[in-house]
């Protein structure tokens, strides 16, 4: 079954506070003037003495006009005194707004944002496949494209402002002076670390330079190069070599020998779990992080630093220019009909919304965790909720909360009014019927 989510024309017209207000002064005169009518009625019956068949129409008047009147009581005494006398139990809702308020707060707390209920709507809502569906419709996908980069645009203007630029630097400043680097990154380490994390990036190392090694081209371009440094460095040690053999073959010879050596190294180290040079690199490892952790003097430095480069101008002209840039590209591109950005975050939801369909695992991950939200929210939501409504009401002008409630609903209670003279009428016509025919001894 589809839910309508969306008002009609007529409905919307109805909602109009104008309207209400016309359709109430319409009800009133219409059952004011039935009353009137039936007075009317009653008094030209009584002139006539009660004769033939203006007995019953006297009798239908005077019932009418009883419970007309008894119920234009009930339903003024609901919001003033009638007439403005002080009658007891009159003025229903002003005297009683306190409670009314509190009732209305528990009332939407317990039936409309109970935990189960919300629940149990989101269940049976079932957003991730009414986001998937949404965004699997022709250009829905474009709609959410444009309406982000309309957020994207304010929030540009929003930035470009001078105030807000100064709060939000002042305020980023702040942040960066407060922040504790060395810990922090001592703690990002830590993570980075466990399980022997680091264990299994060096294994991922030593393969890749390993790998690399296992090249002849590479060998043969590292052993050039040790030759070439050897040269410039120690040319005295090379002329004695070109006394006894080929300086160049002797020298390759030796440095393809060291590439060699070192790669079985790499091997020994990447086959090896229990290999020294692993144990060594644990305990370097430990000793960054516990320094990166603990140590104050090593925090003190990684301060300065941060605090050197905080007040530096050059690093305030980077981020400006950085900034400006990125503001530049962002305007620029915004400007296009074939917008870069757009064309990204339309086919990001057009992905997003294929994935979900072909996903039904995803779907249902997606909606039992949005469940679990709103029952670890739901307390919070529906407690705030209901004292808001209550401080609300609590709040409004006595006249204020009448005129509300007269608008909803007194368009309506202005039935009970026409319908206690319709009723009375025929009751006062059955009455007169049993005094005639079923006269008492």
């Amino acid at each position: 079954m589809r839910v309508r989510t969306t008002l009609t024309h007529t409905e919307m017209k109805s909602m109009n506070p104008l309207n209400k207000q016309q359709k109430l002064t319409n009800m009133k005169r219409f059952a004011t003037a039935l009353l009137a009518g039936v007075t009317l009625l009653f008094i030209l019956a009584r002139s006539q003495q009660g004769l033939g068949l203006w007995g019953w129409v006297a009798a239908f008047a005077e019932a009418a006009m009883i419970g007309a009147l008894a119920d234009w009581f009930a339903v003024v005494a609901l919001f003033k005194h009638p007439l403005g006398l002080p009658i007891p139990h009159t003025a229903i809702i002003p005297r009683n707004k306190v409670r009314i308020a509190d009732n209305l707060a528990v009332f939407v707390r317990d039936k409309f944002l109970a935990t189960d209920t919300l629940v149990e709507k989101i269940r049976a809502f079932d957003p991730a496949q009414k986001i998937a569906g949404w965004l699997s419709v022709h250009n829905n996908a474009d709609v959410l494209a444009d309406k982000v980069l309309a957020m994207v645009v304010s929030g540009l203007d929003f930035i470009d402002d001078v105030r807000v630029q100064n709060a939000l630097r002042n305020a980023i400043q702040q942040n960066l002076h407060q922040l504790d680097f060395g810990k922090m990154v001592g703690n990002l380490m830590g993570i980075l670390t466990e399980d022997n994390r680091h264990q299994m990036l060096l294994n991922e190392a030593l393969r890749k330079l390993a790998t690399t090694l296992d090249d002849p081209a590479t060998q043969k371009t590292l052993a050039g190069m040790i030759v070439e440094v050897a040269g410039r460095e120690y040319p005295s040690l090379m002329q004695m070599l070109g006394m006894v053999a080929d300086p160049d073959e002797f020298s390759l010879k030796i440095s393809t020998s060291l590439v060699n050596s070192i790669n079985r190294w790499l091997h020994d180290i990447g086959d090896d779990p229990a290999h020294p040079r692993r144990q060594q690199f644990d305990e370097v490892v430990a000793d960054f992080l516990e320094r990166m952790k603990n140590d104050p003097a090593f925090h003190q430095k990684i301060n300065h630093w941060k605090l050197q480069l905080l007040a530096s101008p050059e690093a305030a002209h980077y981020i400006d220019g950085l900034w400006s840039q990125l503001k530049t590209w962002l305007r620029n591109d915004l400007t296009k009909d074939d917008s870069l950005l757009r064309i990204k975050i339309a086919n990001g939801a057009r992905h997003m919304g294929q994935w979900l369909v072909d996903n039904p695992v995803l779907r249902d991950s997606i909606n039992e965790h949005m469940s679990d939200a709103a029952r670890g929210l739901a307390g919070e939501l529906r407690d705030t909720i209901s004292l808001h409504i209550a401080s609300t009401v609590k709040q409004w002008e006595d006249s204020e909360l009448v005129r509300e409630l007269e608008l909803s609903v007194g368009s309506d209670l202005q039935f009970i009014r026409i319908n206690g003279t319709l009723v009375g009428g025929l009751i006062g016509l059955i009455l007169h019927a049993v005094v005639i025919y079923l006269p008492f001894a």
